[in-house]
Order: structure tokens, then C-alpha cells, then sequence
């Protein structure tokens, strides 16, 4: 294929990685986790109908499109029938988590036999023609731990051409968002800029962080992130990019995806007013069966109020697709006083026996939280006779 003169002409991609097909989350239960799993392999289809509607000439996918090269072979399976739902060619670069070694999932017979006709496995540097005047050089991990910076020695082998746009398709993490300066496989930005600067490529697509995002503020290097968020932390996930190359920088726009959602809630609880506005604030959030939630809990509240915080976490853990309590960041005191425990209607043994509990629950000690379980439990217990 001819290389085109840049000019009005404007190719426009999809720019897409980190689907992680395959990924467990041990905080989910067996029913979301297959909604999970079927929101990640959707994700796919959907991404395959914005480069339909973006008027995308092809797709690159920049690495870990399998959480692992161990998937079960349904898992590979259904992420081919999905890829059969793109209608331009979709190039997919090994990364760390699917690396191109000898166990690869890109070489086994099911991929091989079944892969659709518009999927090309990026399996060296050499330079893929993929649109009138535009190129894809790939820099594939063949190994989990590459010990090197791909990307660079990608760049080693293609000179410049007048009037080519080079899309770099690699996977790793950028020198400037790792605390690791020292690390021999970081992607360094300085490298990447060079080349970009001398006009060797257009657009840098990477992969491995789950975050959307430029790196180093360069809009010329981006990580798509993952199509479906994975881990709370994450900065905008949930997006694939819509990249335009023509004249000038490219153009660079994010497209929603996914709608699975990670929440961090702090809340500080000191009454029960505190304890009901949590649960509104709960109740006020939206797509609930995909959303994951860690509550830290701070504060200190009474036996009641404890019992009705307890009612609504066991709510709305069964409304969300997780809800769990930080244990690292809670700080949530119960404490029981004289009233509690005369509320309590309990007399001669049983009352000594709950007071007994009761400075159990107060006092710091590997006793406290098994204490705290069974004055919540003997609460319930009255309040249900």
C-alpha cells in the first residue's frame, strides 16, 4: 500500500487495551461475577460499534486483552465471537498479562482456527500498513517481565518517510508515573517525544495502566485504559479513544464504554442522624447491581444505632455488586452504656454475662470485634422477642 500526502485527508482509529478478559474479583459474589464477565466481553461488541460509528478505518488493541494466557477456553472463545462484530481490522499487541511466549493464548489452536478475519496478533516491530498513508508498528511482549523498554526498540528499525502517520502500539508503564526510575522495561517519555518530535510517528497508543489518560500532559501519548473499570483507584476508566491523524497534533477524544463503576465512601458516624444519611446517600446511587463499593466507617455510635447501621449495610449488600467495610480504614467505635444494657430486658446471669461482653467490645484487644459480634447479635436477639 502506497503512503498517502498528508493534507485534508484525516484517518481516524479507535485506540483501545487492557480488556482483561477473564478477571476474577474474589469480592464478588458468583452471580456478579458473571455479570462482570459478560460486562467485559460486551465491552468488546461496544467498542466494535464505535469504530462503526466513528467511521474508523482500523483498531489497535495495546496489550492484556486476556487477563492471563490461562483463561479458560470459554473465555477465549466468547472474546472471538465478540471481535467477529468488528467490520474493520483489528490489531491486537501481546502485552504482559497475554504475552506472545510459548504457552501464548494468540498460539493456541482454538485462537488460531477461530479468529476472525479482521484480527491481526501484532507479533514483531516490523511496520503493518493499515490505511492509505498510515502504518502501525507494534512492540510485542514476548515475555511476562520484557526487562527492557520495547517501545524504544521498536522505534530502532523504520526511518522516516515523508507524508507517513506511524501509530506506535505499545504496552508498559511510562517512566514519569513510576515511582521505579531505575526499571529497565519502563517506557521512557524523553524517547518517545524524540521520535514523535522528528515526525517518525504520529500517536503513541498505550497500554497496561487502566486509566485514561495523556502521559506527562503530551497528547500525542496516550493510555486508553481498561473498557471496564477493575480496581478502585482508577482514574476514568471505562473509556476507548477516538483518535483522528491528519495535519497537526492528533485529535484525541474519549468514548464511554463500560458503566461498572469502583466507590471509595468515607463516612463519619456520631448518631443516628449520621446513620440514616448514609443510608440516603446509599439509596441516591446509581446502577447499583454495577457498582462496587469500600465503606470506611469513622466515629463512634450506641448499640441502637449500631443495629440499624447493620440493617442497612445487609440492605444494600444485597443491592450492590459488592459492599464491603475497609477494615484498614474504619475506625467505628460501638459503645454501650448503662441504658443499653437495662434496654436490653435482661436480668440475673444473662445481664452479668452482657456486661461482661460489653467492656469486651470497648476495650482494644483481639477479643474486641468477636465481642462487638455477639452484642450486636444478643440485640437483635431482644429486639426480636
Amino acid at each position: 500500500m502506497s503512503p498517502a500526502v498528508r493534507g485534508d485527508t484525516m484517518t481516524t482509529f479507535i485506540h483501545t487495551a487492557d480488556w482483561h478478559l477473564g478477571m476474577t474479583r474474589r469480592f464478588l459474589s458468583p452471580e456478579a461475577q458473571s455479570r462482570f464477565a459478560d460486562a467485559r466481553v460486551q465491552a468488546v461488541r461496544d467498542i466494535a460499534a464505535l469504530a462503526d460509528a466513528e467511521g474508523a478505518a482500523f483498531v489497535v488493541a495495546a496489550g492484556d486483552l486476556f487477563d492471563s494466557n490461562h483463561v479458560d477456553r470459554q473465555v477465549v472463545a466468547r472474546a472471538l465471537d465478540a471481535m467477529a462484530a468488528f467490520n474493520v481490522p483489528l490489531f491486537i499487541l501481546p502485552g504482559n498479562h497475554d504475552a506472545l511466549d510459548a504457552g501464548s493464548v494468540y498460539r493456541s489452536r482454538l485462537f488460531t482456527e477461530r479468529a476472525p478475519d479482521c484480527v491481526t496478533v501484532i507479533a514483531d516491530a516490523a511496520p503493518i500498513d493499515v490505511a492509505p498513508g498510515v502504518q502501525v508498528i507494534g512492540a510485542p511482549c514476548a515475555t511476562r517481565h520484557p526487562g527492557r523498554d520495547l517501545a524504544a526498540a521498536a522505534l530502532d528499525g523504520p526511518a522516516s518517510q515523508a507524508g507517513l502517520q506511524r501509530v506506535l502500539v505499545a504496552h508498559g508503564v511510562a517512566d514519569v508515573m513510576s515511582p521505579d526510575a531505575d526499571d529497565p522495561a519502563l517506557i521512557r517519555l524523553a524517547t518517545l517525544r524524540a521520535a514523535l518530535d522528528a515526525e517518525l510517528i504520529s500517536y503513541v497508543a498505550l497500554g497496561d495502566r487502566h486509566s485514561s489518560g495523556a502521559v506527562g500532559g503530551d497528547p500525542r501519548v496516550q493510555y486508553s485504559g481498561s473498557p471496564v473499570a477493575t480496581d478502585h483507584g482508577e482514574l476514568d476508566p471505562g473509556n476507548a479513544l477516538v483518535v483522528s491523524l491528519g495535519d497537526g497534533p492528533p485529535k484525541v477524544e474519549a468514548r464511554q464504554v463500560g458503566d461498572w463503576r469502583f466507590m471509595r465512601i468515607e463516612a463519619r458516624l456520631n448518631g443516628i442522624e449520621d446513620v440514616e444519611r448514609l443510608g440516603m446517600d446509599l439509596d441516591a446511587i446509581p446502577l447499583k447491581q454495577r457498582t462496587i463499593v469500600r465503606a470506611a466507617l469513622i466515629g463512634a455510635v450506641g448499640m441502637g444505632e449500631d443495629a440499624r447501621l447493620q440493617e442497612i449495610i445487609d440492605h444494600h449488600g444485597d443491592l450492590f455488586a459488592s459492599f464491603t467495610i475497609s477494615d484498614g480504614r474504619s475506625d467505628l467505635a460501638v459503645y454501650v452504656d448503662d441504658d443499653d444494657l437495662h434496654n436490653l430486658g435482661l436480668t440475673g446471669y444473662a445481664y452479668e454475662a452482657a456486661s461482661e461482653i460489653a467492656a469486651l467490645s470497648a476495650a482494644a484487644g483481639p477479643q474486641q470485634q468477636a465481642a462487638q459480634d455477639a452484642l450486636r447479635l444478643l440485640y437483635r436477639l431482644t429486639r426480636s422477642t
